[in-house]
């Protein structure tokens, strides 16, 4: 069989694989496309739809494109669907939703950029040729019309079936007028080659060298929420590879690829970046639930304050001192600038504070105060440390490597022991505010709070304590502050 057999007959399981997963949604595609067509309209699915599709993959939505203009469709979709969105109509899309799907249906566009903003000078086109010529890369330029009867033709005048079939990220038109239409591009290159596994060809890996220092044309907030899908995808490392090695990395997250440091013949350690992308592998292999978007950050950001508290050591060695803290504080100032949650700040922030406390374990050599300490500090985020502690393993001696894990093993045990006794989630004063504002005879105020730490603290170090109890040691560090 040639070439062109072997491609064809490719091609054509493709496609079948296609028509199976896209008439999963075959009822809702043959109504909208008899609206559609009743209208004189047509319609088409396209993008991320046709080529998850394609792939096998599950798609949550629907995006489509059409030769009608928004406020024609308005007119059309609202007596069939169930409601409309307009949020998208400056740039010629309509939300419609029907049923239990939300789909987006846009207008086909022939758009012109500045190349200075990423917003373009909004026009419609004619053809779906203009509209697929103007999309990301060439596996995102495929549509199938939608017809009355379902599926329609297929449509792929760019190659987007072989790229996808050599699982290569290309672009419709030249690299260099793409991302300069939408630097952003060049992040989503680095996001698909994580979630879809796919490389970019030469000409895309050499222009996002080249044109690394646009992104920063774009908001911060497009940027992350790019960052979390390519850290949420299959294989984040390779995503985060091409950032780094293409200097995209150093316009959104220069940390990351800070973490590069020569090993020279004097002073051998382990490459902090190679490191910290090996404990991200191993994290994501230790989830239980699902892609963790908290824990994935951490395990790439752990060691982020290496660089910084790097020393020489007289004896030929390598230190760190205070990495965590250094890092937790960087972490904090990078996370804050792309505008992320308080809350998500703060637990990856606090998990690469917390990554090297168990190291001061030893063979089991805390005590019971430790460890309550190390449950009350890490609280919610606990089952999180557990795993970045365990992924942040990556020696390669064996014997270090099990002598580890043993002593991790042997701190969750511990750790279960005393939570059969103690609530160690919830480690709190055996008296509350109300209680020693009325033994103290005090109002509400500092003192309270000064009083209430003191009991926590002793919570932490004894274990629970009876009400008695409480109540002497509260007197008993009162008086003394008399």
């Amino acid at each position: 069989m040639s070439d062109h057999d072997h491609d064809a007959g490719a091609d054509a399981e493709l496609l079948a694989r296609a028509a199976v997963a896209l008439n999963r949604d075959g009822d809702l595609l043959r109504d909208i496309g008899a609206v559609f067509a009743a209208a004189g309209h047509q319609l088409y699915l396209v993008g991320g739809s046709v080529r998850d599709a394609l792939l096998g993959r599950p798609s949550p939505d629907l995006d489509f494109t059409t030769d009608a203009r928004p406020e024609q469709m308005q007119a059309f979709l609202r007596p069939w669907a169930d409601a409309l969105w307009d949020t998208g109509i400056e740039f010629g899309t309509i939300g419609v939703g029907k049923r239990d799907h939300r789909l987006e249906i846009t207008t086909f566009r022939a758009d012109s950029y500045d190349q200075v903003s990423r917003n373009p000078q909004v026009r419609y086109g004619d053809r779906l040729e203009d509209d697929l010529v103007r999309r990301d890369f060439t596996v995102n330029a495929m549509a199938v019309a939608i017809t009355a009867d379902g599926l329609g033709a297929f449509h792929d005048p760019l190659g987007g079936l072989a790229a996808l079939r050599a699982r290569t990220l290309d672009t419709p038109s030249a690299p260099e007028v793409s991302f300069g239409d939408d630097p952003l591009r060049m992040l989503r290159a680095a996001r698909f080659t994580s979630q879809l596994q796919f490389q970019v060809a030469p000409r895309v890996l050499a222009a996002m060298t080249a044109m690394a220092a646009q992104l920063s044309r774009i908001t911060v907030e497009r940027v992350a929420v790019e960052l979390d899908k390519l850290l949420l995808g299959a294989d984040p490392v390779v995503g985060i590879d091409l950032m780094v090695q293409t200097g995209l990395g150093d316009v959104v997250l220069p940390e990351v690829g800070g973490m590069r440091m020569a090993i020279d013949e004097h002073h051998q350690h382990k490459d902090v970046y190679w490191h910290s992308l090996t404990v991200l592998r191993q994290a994501i292999d230790l989830e239980d639930d699902g892609p963790d978007l908290v824990l994935r950050w951490a395990a790439l950001l752990h060691d982020i304050g290496k660089p910084a508290t790097r020393r020489h050591e007289p004896d030929g060695g390598v230190s760190f001192h205070h990495h965590e803290v250094v890092g937790a504080k960087m972490v904090r100032k990078r996370m804050r600038a792309l505008k992320y949650s308080k809350q998500m700040v703060e637990d990856v922030s606090q998990l690469v504070f917390l990554h090297l406390r168990f190291h001061g374990y030893g063979d089991g050599k805390w005590t019971d105060s430790a460890v309550r300490r190390y449950v009350t500090d890490a609280g919610p985020l606990l089952s999180r440390l557990h795993k970045l502690v365990r992924a942040d393993c990556t020696t390669r001696n064996k014997r270090r490597a099990a002598r580890l894990q043993a002593n991790y093993d042997d701190l969750e045990r511990r750790i279960t022991e005393l939570a059969a006794q103690e609530d160690l989630q919830r480690v709190r004063p055996d008296l509350d505010g109300n209680e020693i504002m009325t033994l103290l005879g005090i109002p509400a105020g500092p003192q309270v709070g000064e009083a209430w730490r003191y009991l926590k603290e002793l919570r932490l170090d004894r274990g629970p304590m009876s009400h008695d109890e409480a109540v002497d040691e509260l007197m008993k560090w009162w008086n003394a502050k008399q």
